[in-house]
Formats: structure tokens, sequence, C-alpha cells
């Protein structure tokens, strides 16, 4: 398999070259932008694998890079910030976001959330038990060859995440997911970030999907356990 082609989105000369020695090192292929009006050009002109993005950015806030990104394509991003407050994240997985690692990193994980990222990249038509092209529960339909999924009959403009998580609940209808299996299937991993990750993607697709926070009708919540899609009569 070829290695992916990942963009470097970072001002800071030091972290850009540490980030590009490391792509280097392990024979990935990589572009770099010093701010987010070359940022988007370069994502637009060569449609990258993978980005990593920094938020502080000298001209455009990266949260409106993943915005803009996010309006034409669903290509992975992951933020690397220096930015550690919890409201950062979730704005910045909120946007679209895959990934978020905190400065100061280091290039072992740096390593690890890429690997990641392109395993899931790899699975994510093929992952789970889908042998149909459609599935369809209540108002409720996913059509897995398009990679679209709609509410009465309204396309959901959701994230990639998001799109992941609910086509693994639709894969599992019935069946209770541990918070585990969920960051397993869709980080490679389970660690405590992840799962705060999750509950927050949870709670966005949720809000795209249910009538109200107080009526679940797809989703349903296990405190403590996971979630479980309900399956509509």
């Amino acid at each position: 398999m070829n290695k992916p082609n990942v963009l470097v989105v970072e001002d800071d000369a030091p972290i850009r070259n540490l980030i590009v020695t490391t792509l280097k090192t392990h024979d990935y292929k990589y572009l770099v932008a010093s701010n987010g009006t070359e940022a988007i050009l370069e994502a637009s002109s060569y449609n990258p694998d993978v980005v990593f993005l920094d938020l502080g950015l000298p001209d455009i806030d990266g949260i409106e890079v993943i915005k803009n990104i996010r309006s034409w394509s669903n290509m992975p991003i992951i933020v690397i910030s220096a930015r550690s407050e919890d409201y950062d994240k979730i704005e910045a997985l909120d946007c679209g976001a895959d990934d978020y690692l905190t400065k100061p990193f280091s290039v072992e994980e740096l390593l690890a959330r890429l690997r990641v990222t392109i395993r899931r990249l790899s699975l994510m038509n093929k992952d789970g038990n889908i042998d149909e092209t459609e599935y369809i529960n209540g108002n409720l339909r996913i059509d897995f060859s398009a990679g679209c999924a709609y509410l009465n009959n309204e396309e959901l403009k959701l994230t990639p995440i998001e799109y992941k998580l609910l086509c693994l609940l639709a894969n599992n209808t019935g069946k209770v997911l541990t918070h585990t299996f969920i960051t397993g299937k869709i980080w490679g991993r389970s660690w405590d970030n992840d799962t705060a990750s999750l509950r927050v993607f949870m709670a966005t697709l949720r809000k795209k999907l249910e009538a109200g926070p107080d009526s679940p009708q797809y989703i349903q919540t296990h405190i403590g356990i996971g979630y479980r899609m309900m399956k509509i009569d």
C-alpha cells in the first residue's frame, strides 16, 4: 500500500520541521502550508489523504480552515494545537476535525494517530457487517455505497466520524456497544481522551438525528456502558 500524502499546516517553523522530518523518516509523502490561506489552497489543489492542522495560524483561525475544508471534502483532519481547554477541543471536533493532539506531543504518538487514521480510511467502506447497500430503520436511511445518510428523506450533514459512528451502530442494531468497543473501532484504541471525544461526537450526532434530547428514538444511552441503535418498527 502506498504511503498517504499528508498536508502539514503549521506556522511555527521548528514544529513544522519536526513533523516533516518525522514523516520523511518514515517514508510518508507530505505538503506544507504556513498559514490558513495556503492550507486551503494546498488541500483543494492536491487533495491530501490526511491533514495535520494547527489552530493558531497567523491569518485564518484553524477552526475556519476546518469549516472551509468540510464544506467540500471529508478528508481526515488531525488537529495539533497548544490549545488544551475542553472548549477548544469540542469546538474543533464539532466543526469536523477527526482527532485532536495537544502540544507538546511525542513523535511516537503523532505517528500512532496517523496510522490509526489510515487504518480507519482503509476500513471505512468495508468495516462491520455491511452486506447490503442500504439500511432502513424507521425514517432513517443509510446509503452505504454513496456514503450518505437521510432522515425523513432529507440528507443528514454528517462529519466523517459521525457517519462512521452511525454506520457502526446501524450494523449492530439492537446491541449495546460499549465505549471501549466503539472507540476501538473508530480510533483504533481506547484512551480516556477518546471516550470524552466519543461523548462529543455522539451528542452532535444525536442533535442531527433525534427530535429532542429528552426523547431519543434511535440512539439509546446506557450510562457508564455505551450506546445502542434501537430498532424502529
